[in-house]
């Protein structure tokens, strides 16, 4: 990008303690300030999901178009080796052209790790039971659920290998535990559905 590609107010900028300014161009800046929200705007929305743009009917008879929900956060904790991991969840992903909304929401997961067990806790609020499916291998654990209300989706990596056979799992409250013991050894575990209790 060349200089000559900037705005005019951007060039200017470039001047000591920005003499020659005016009431003009602090205006111009703003409006070019406007114009570029907006198109990064209207970027974004082209990119949205169909089921998160949702038109309604306000009492005065006007339509108004609402966007969402978009979620997004992270938790952060100090793992095992004194070192902080952080872990993303929601449905808006940052991506090389800018943030993302996936149709799934991936869930808030943490992983506990004991000696003989991994512990596996995700928050899927609103879901039924019957709705959630896990998968599991050795080395990772699916969760996944795709109803008209919610859609999740996580693959997590698991820290050690695991015996998907003897997983143990509790789902109340809309917060799933799944409790894998660890493999020892050279034994080889293979990867299988995991029914919840």
């Amino acid at each position: 990008m060349s200089p000559e590609d900037y705005p005019d107010w951007f060039r200017k900028r470039r001047y000591p303690f920005f003499r020659g300014w005016g009431f003009d161009d602090i205006d111009s800046i703003f409006r070019e300030m406007q114009k570029m929200m907006e198109e990064e705007f209207k970027t974004f929305t082209s990119q949205v999901p169909k089921d998160y743009v949702k038109e309604r009917k306000l009492p005065d008879g006007r339509t108004v178009r609402e966007w969402g929900p978009f979620v997004y956060g992270y938790s952060m904790k100090i793992g095992p080796d004194g070192k902080p991991e952080v872990r993303e969840f929601g449905n808006v992903k940052q991506s090389r052209l800018g943030p993302r909304v996936k149709e799934e929401r991936e869930p808030l997961v943490d992983i506990i790790e004991t000696d003989g067990e991994i512990h596996v806790v995700a928050e899927l609020p609103g879901v039924e039971k019957k709705d959630i499916k896990l998968h599991g291998t050795e080395d990772m654990l699916t969760i996944s659920v795709d109803t008209s209300q919610h859609k999740y989706y996580k693959e997590i990596s698991l820290p050690a290998k695991v015996k998907v056979k003897e997983a143990k799992t509790q789902y109340k409250n809309g917060v799933l535990e799944v409790t894998l013991t660890k493999v020892k050894g050279e034994e080889k575990a293979k990867g299988e559905p995991i029914g919840i209790d």
